[in-house]
């Protein structure tokens, strides 16, 4: 009796350590850092528009090294990377938000995110949309709030 059950935990043994490593592992051979997380760079262009039929501002942003023309270069890096790369995803069409309206600010963001392409746009419309302008927060796109 005890048996088919050793058979069954061994199967299951052998199943989960096929499986180990072959989601989210890199093919790189020792020494190739192609598949290394070193290799994913943040390279940002940031166009904000402060007011409502304003001239837009474009920066230039790179995270590790930091760089770019950015004047707080340093700190939109550490904003974006506590945000992290869900920030940039739009609202769902089907999510409820609150009819709030933040200002008549506006921001695109292209370029990559740790290696990953992006283009959003930001707004202050309604109450989703200040919510991930303010987890990038006033730094990130250097317009200050009233």
């Amino acid at each position: 009796m005890r048996r088919p059950a050793v058979l069954l935990v061994a199967a299951l043994a052998a199943a989960t350590l096929s499986a180990c490593g072959s989601e989210g592992g890199s093919d790189a051979a020792p020494g190739d850092s192609s598949g290394d997380a070193s290799s994913a760079t943040t390279s940002l262009t940031i166009v904000v528009t402060a007011t409502e039929g304003g001239e837009p501002s474009t920066y230039e942003l790179t995270c590790d090294p930091v760089g770019g023309d950015h004047p707080q270069a340093e700190q939109a890096c550490a904003a974006v990377a506590k945000a992290g790369a869900s920030v940039f995803d739009p609202v769902p069409a089907d999510q409820s938000c609150t009819m709030i309206y933040g200002g008549p600010q506006t921001a695109t963001v292209t370029g990559t995110y740790e290696g990953n392409d992006v283009d959003a746009s930001f707004s202050r419309q309604d109450g989703c949309e200040i919510d991930r302008w303010e987890k990038l927060g006033t730094t990130f796109f250097n317009v200050p709030l009233q």
